[in-house]
């Protein structure tokens, strides 16, 4: 059943029920794309940059290490249901969640600001009053094909969504690469600054990648928008 409009866009790897992480706390990393009037992000652009911005902070060191501010949260919204949920902003309400910590990442046509996760029923005042709904946009013009040797994320074409909902699998698609990637590589990558593309799969080209063992699948809760156990995004960052 879809979620009435206006509740979170949720992102969360497809459990079946009864599974020991919904007894552990809940966590949820927000992301806040800018959408101002008169500057629309490129959907692509938005979804390529929500990606940058989810493996940025994942491999910050105040994520990454024992110490850091934010590594006990990070650890926590592991342990249960992975969860993102993207909001948009324009002038003072963005300006406002700009304070709040966290990390902004820039695109060619799109700005994403991603925070540590919080607590499900915890959200901050300055995030928890933006809107979910309002988050779909479009491409003025078919992206080009990914170029050669960049890592791909790629989007069922079968399945419809937002632009904030994809944007949340996006994020969760680099997730699961990253976590697949050999340390060298990794370090390569984030060296790098996260290149990578988002694309929509031709009905055979997902086909093919769906049924390889190797490239990780995302598959929603089906908490919005789509039906549980959905398959929406496949990382091939192997490239």
């Amino acid at each position: 059943m879809q979620e009435a409009e206006g509740a979170p866009v949720d992102e969360s790897a497809f459990k079946p029920m009864g599974d020991p992480r919904d007894e552990r706390p809940q966590y949820v990393m927000p992301l806040v794309v800018r959408l101002e009037r008169e500057a629309v992000p490129q959907r692509t652009d938005a979804l390529e940059t929500a990606a940058r911005a989810v493996l940025t902070l994942l491999s910050d060191p105040r994520a990454t290490t024992p110490e850091g501010e934010w590594s006990a949260a990070v650890l926590a919204w592991q342990d249960a249901r992975i969860r993102k949920v993207v909001r948009r902003a324009r002038g003072a309400e963005w300006r406002r969640a700009e304070t709040l910590p966290g990390i902004t990442v820039a695109g060619r046509t799109a700005e994403v600001r991603v925070y540590p996760p919080i607590p499900l029923d915890a959200w901050p005042k300055d995030l928890a009053r933006l809107q979910v709904s309002g988050t779909d946009f479009g491409d003025d013009a078919a992206p080009p094909p990914p170029q050669p040797g960049v890592p791909v994320i790629w989007m069922n074409p079968a399945v419809e969504m937002s632009a904030g909902k994809a944007m949340a699998q996006a994020g969760h698609a680099a997730q699961l690469g990253w976590w697949r990637m050999d340390a060298e590589r990794a370090a390569k990558w984030r060296a790098d600054g996260f290149p990578l593309a988002v694309r929509a799969a031709t009905p055979g080209q997902w086909a093919a990648l769906a049924a390889s063992e190797d490239l990780p699948i995302v598959r929603d809760a089906g908490f919005t928008e789509v039906a549980p156990g959905s398959a929406t995004a496949i990382a091939d960052l192997e490239r």
